[in-house]
């Protein structure tokens, strides 16, 4: 018997080498060759024939197109992340670190559209129908009507898709999924793009929603070929400390809804539970104001969220430490040039270290006010006035730029109790906010001034 032969395939784009190379020859990424057995061409030649479906020319005007239905899934901040639940035909992605819940959470989705009249699939490959049954009793889904099929092979089930015509299936997951066209493993570059390609036909030509759960690399990225996001209409992201009981699904693209939109979820003993107020998360709860702390408001997505800032600054040595947590450090020793030229407040010599409470990964600059006013408040050892907060970019001239939607994160703020807020005057509303004290300024020596005539 012939020995088969074997290429080498980049982890990365799906491209080909003969031989090992330390860098992919097609996309340049380093030490992502991995041996795999070469594909039989004449076993594979037609396998895309059922892809290849002609249609005529039409021009946009022409063609009859109306929002897309959607159908909730029961958990209100799922369906927030989904762009209001589930699209006929829609393929979501949802990837996160082993344990993180992502089981969990679908079982518990597909239990409520189940229960609310949809027709419901589960595709385990890595679990028995036996175990899927336990997990569902420990969620206390007694009595479920979810169909379940352990399988792996792709033509099963394409197969069980085509009779049973469930509205919404999940394959979990789908580096398990093999399909029996081409002799690599299950898991392989060339394994998940295929089956992830024909899942997605299938759910284009029937009208199924499929939800795909992915693997992550232990660098956090999603596993397997980089196509395999482009493939998908939706991407999710499942976030959190395994010392936390909070999760966030986060997501990363959506063709039916925003992205950067997240969902605040409580992992219990009966599996995850919505938060609704998210905010409380992110704010440590002092009896009474502490120097270098502030509260800011950020935006996640479409939901404006209040987060704290901490910041901690000690003498340090010859070579002072900048570290920051949840918050950029490059843009963190940025922040403190500005505060030194135009402010006048030096920490050459001090350690800084700023944190974002709760875990959570803040990228827009609107941090900047508050990172300022969190190292000013604990280089002089004065807290904040109580109930005050802040948000707003600094320029490199020492100049407070405005943060996008301010109107509806001052109301976020107000809602929540806060009283004082420090915001870049083109944030200013026209219309006073009720309870709300609002001081607008233009420049940082200008906030600098304000708070410390506050404290």
């Amino acid at each position: 018997m012939a020995k088969e032969k074997t290429v080498y395939v980049c982890s990365d784009c799906g491209g080909n080498s003969p031989k090992w190379l330390g860098k992919c020859p097609a996309c340049n990424a380093w030490n992502t060759l991995i041996e795999s057995v070469a594909d039989n061409p004449s076993a594979i030649k037609n396998r895309f024939a059922a892809l290849a479906k002609t249609a005529e020319i039409a021009t946009l005007g022409e063609i009859d197109a109306v929002d897309m239905a959607r159908t909730p899934t029961g958990h209100e901040e799922l369906d927030r992340v989904l762009g209001g639940g589930m699209v006929e035909g829609g393929v979501v992605l949802i990837g996160g670190d082993p344990g993180i819940g992502k089981s969990t959470l679908l079982l518990q989705a597909l239990d409520s559209l189940q229960r609310s009249g949809q027709h419901t699939l589960y595709v385990t490959g890595e679990e028995s129908g036996a175990q899927v049954a336990l997990r569902a009793r420990r969620l206390g889904l007694d009595g479920s009507q979810v169909k379940v099929l352990a399988e792996i092979q792709l033509e099963k089930i394409l197969a069980t898709l085509e009779s049973t015509r469930p509205d919404i299936a999940v394959i979990d997951s789908i580096q398990t999924v093999y399909s029996d066209q081409l002799s690599s493993a299950p898991g392989s570059v060339a394994q998940v793009r295929e089956c992830a390609a024909h899942l997605t036909r299938a759910a284009k030509a029937s009208g199924v929603s499929i939800v795909l759960v992915g693997h992550v690399t232990k660098e956090g990225a999603l596993a397997g070929p980089r196509v395999l996001e482009h493939m998908v209409d939706t991407v999710l992201y499942f976030e959190g400390d395994t010392h936390s009981s909070f999760r966030l699904v986060r997501a990363i693209k959506n063709r039916f809804g925003a992205v950067n939109e997240i969902g605040v979820f409580a992992m219990t003993e009966k599996g995850l539970k919505g938060v609704s107020n998210p905010s409380a998360i992110f704010l440590s709860q002092h009896a009474e104001p502490v120097p270098g702390s502030c509260v800011m408001v950020t935006l996640e997505g479409t939901r404006p969220l209040l987060v704290e800032i901490q910041a901690l600054v000690d003498s340090g040595g010859p070579s002072p430490r900048r570290l920051s947590v949840g918050l950029d450090r490059d843009r963190l020793a940025m922040l403190l040039a500005v505060l030194h030229r135009h402010a006048g407040v030096a920490c050459m010599d001090q350690d800084v270290f700023v944190n974002a409470v709760g875990g959570v990964r803040i990228s827009e600059p609107a941090a900047d006010l508050a990172v300022l006013l969190a190292i000013t408040s604990s280089l002089r050892g004065k807290p904040l006035p109580k109930g005050f907060f802040a948000f707003g970019e600094v320029g490199l001239a020492g100049e407070v730029r405005p943060a996008p939607r301010g109107q509806e994160r001052l109301r976020e703020a107000a809602k929540l109790g806060f009283s004082v807020a420090l915001v870049p005057k083109a944030n200013a509303p026209k219309k006073a906010i009720e309870g709300l004290t609002i001081h607008a300024v233009e420049r940082v020596e200008q906030a600098m001034e304000l708070v410390r005539s506050l404290g």
